[in-house]
């Protein structure tokens, strides 16, 4: 009944014709069989206290590797996820540096389509103006050519009055000879071809600084609407300058709030899956203890179990010991009651002998009644003694499982309160990184506006400023110019020029 023994099954026999082993072979085969059965005989206590402890290691192991099957999954997760958000955050850059330089190809583009209009625009506002100042020339060739004309009709009449005056004079001076008299009159007609001679000339000359003075004048007004639209060409194209860079830098500014809200949704993200994580670590870990702290429970109750179970048998074997004591005792008491009656016998006269005996048999009943009686008593005693034993000794054992339990989780409960409490740091940490990252980029981008519309200010002013000097230096050549030619001041035609600076 305590043990087991593994037999070998009895296998069909094959009723097919076989040949037959040898002898030896045979007795070589019946040797390893009965050597093969009687190594694998156990008790079976033993068997089951061996397959109580695999199934334990088994279950440690199971539990040990799915909790390592599980924080390498939490790993793998935490890994694709940070994988995940850094193509996310690389396509975004990706996407904002694609719409910068799209904005930028668009403004050079916008810049060259306005240069282009710009410079057709002048190109036909100076083939307007050629040919407003030939027609100008041709209006004043052409009422010059009716003055001159009407002149020298006026001329001609004034003429033929002062030659017929003047006939009428000789004709009525008698006295005067006749070839006098055609001298005089010759003479009084050259004096006057001469004189309109002269103020044809005069005319002629008035006619020329006119046309001159005002072509000049036309010249210096195309001049200054040719500066006008200069003025006008390089605010328009400053200003689209301008709201191309504010634009870019509502761009920027806007691509850096939209980086800087993926950046925290990220960060939140990561930390709440690592969170959660964690939590699911936790509440593993405290699932593993607790099933831990059961099966110690189970086990020393088993144990216990056992040892109630196997009480008897101590006691038993206790007993028996105690019983073998009082049997040598027995015996020793035997032999010394032996020695006594020989002594007895020998030393007394015979007709004593049976009153010794008698007397001595009763003592020796006497003593072994009370050997007996101290027998029962040790028993008893160490029946209760052991028993309380047993009983104190569970309970110490309790009590220590149940201390060294509670230690256990308490460590737990610390180590984990401590992780929880270094990964909120951790958090606070990454989050105050972020917090500083997002406010030093967004003061550089702050700074690079400031600095980009300080250089286009600067620009702008160098530009109009080249630009009024040039066009106050060719107003100022023309004028010098129109001195030397003779034409006086002509500043009387200067249009007032808005200040653009």
């Amino acid at each position: 009944q305590d043990h087991v023994f593994i037999r070998d099954e009895v296998g069909h026999r094959d009723r097919r014709p076989e040949v037959r082993p040898t002898q030896s072979v045979q007795n070589q085969a019946l040797h390893y069989r009965n050597r093969e059965r009687f190594a694998t005989i156990k008790s079976a206590s033993l068997v089951t206290r061996q397959i109580h402890e695999h199934e334990q290691e088994n279950e440690l192991r199971e539990q040990m590797s799915g909790y390592k099957r599980m924080r390498r999954q939490h790993q793998k997760q935490l890994i694709a996820l940070e994988n995940k958000l850094k193509a996310e955050m690389d396509e975004h850059r990706l996407k904002l540096q694609k719409e910068v330089e799209t904005h930028a190809n668009n403004s050079s583009i916008e810049l060259e389509k306005l240069a282009k209009k710009q410079v057709a625009v002048m190109e036909k506002e100076a083939k307007a103006a050629a040919a407003d100042e030939k027609k100008f020339q041709q209006q004043i060739l052409a009422q010059q050519k009716k003055d001159l004309a009407t002149f020298l009709e006026s001329q001609k009449k004034q003429y033929k009055l002062c030659k017929e005056k003047i006939k009428e004079e000789m004709n009525e001076d008698h006295s005067t000879p006749k070839k006098e008299k055609q001298e005089r009159i010759s003479k009084h007609k050259e004096n006057l071809q001469h004189t309109q001679a002269e103020e044809e000339a005069q005319l002629l000359s008035q006619q020329r600084l006119y046309y001159d003075k005002n072509c000049r004048f036309f010249k210096r007004k195309t001049m200054i609407k040719r500066h006008e639209m200069e003025q006008q060409n390089i605010r328009e194209e400053l200003n689209k300058k301008r709201t191309q860079k504010e634009m870019e830098h509502a761009m920027l500014i806007r691509h850096d709030e939209s980086t800087r809200e993926l950046e925290y949704r990220q960060l939140h993200t990561l930390q709440k899956l690592r969170m959660d994580l964690i939590r699911l670590q936790h509440q593993t870990e405290l699932e593993n203890q607790l099933e831990y702290n059961k099966r110690r429970e189970r086990e020393l109750h088993r144990k216990h179990f056992m040892e109630l179970r196997q009480q008897p048998k101590n006691l038993k074997a206790m007993e028996m010991q105690i019983k073998k004591q009082f049997q040598d005792t027995c015996k020793v008491q035997t032999k010394q009651y032996k020695a006594l009656k020989n002594h007895q016998l020998e030393v007394t006269p015979k007709s004593e002998h049976k009153t010794i005996l008698k007397s001595l048999k009763d003592e020796q009943t006497r003593k072994l009644a009370i050997l007996a009686e101290q027998y029962e008593q040790s028993i008893n005693e160490m029946m209760a003694s052991q028993a309380l034993r047993l009983d104190e000794a569970q309970e110490a054992e309790c009590q220590a499982l149940r201390l060294q339990l509670q230690q256990e989780m308490e460590l737990l409960n610390a180590y984990q309160s401590k992780i929880k409490m270094q990964t909120e740091a951790q958090h606070e940490r990454e989050l105050q990184k972020l917090e500083q990252r997002v406010s030093l980029r967004r003061a550089h981008l702050e700074q690079k506006i400031e600095e980009e519309l300080a250089a286009l200010q600067k620009e702008r002013s160098e530009r109009i400023k080249f630009l009024l000097e040039r066009q106050e230096r060719e107003i100022e050549t023309f004028d010098m110019e129109s001195l030397r030619m003779g034409f006086g001041n002509l500043v009387s035609l200067e249009y007032p020029k808005e200040d653009y600076r």
